[in-house]
């Protein structure tokens, strides 16, 4: 009589092993590669799908510069009245000095007589 190594019992409980680690594996997979994103979005950060990566949300406040709830135009037109101030020192401080050099030259020009 020929001995066989895979009797039907033996089949069976193979089968079932194999089942049971390619589910196991199906699972850990789903846990470790196919479900970050919702563990990351849990945690209140963004999930970059193209890069399989868990990122920090940033707010447009933090890189514009703007406060919180200020429209573009309103910070435009706040960074416009700033830029005008400036200018308008700038003006008065070059006035002053030409006002300065104006002076200094009669002075010098009624002391030398010319």
């Amino acid at each position: 009589m020929i001995k066989r190594f895979l009797t039907p019992a033996r089949l069976g409980v193979l089968f079932f092993l194999l089942f049971g680690l390619l589910a196991g594996g199906a699972g850990l997979y789903q846990v470790f590669w196919g479900n970050p994103a919702d563990r990351c979005e849990t945690s209140g950060r963004w999930w970059w799908a193209e890069q399989r990566r868990c990122v920090t949300p940033v707010a447009v406040a933090d890189i514009t510069g703007r406060k919180a709830g200020q429209s573009r135009a309103e910070a435009s037109a706040d960074n416009n009245r700033e830029l005008v101030a400036v200018e308008h020192r700038l003006a008065a401080e070059r006035r002053a000095r030409d006002e300065a050099t104006r002076a200094e030259r009669a002075r010098v020009a009624a002391e030398t007589g010319n």
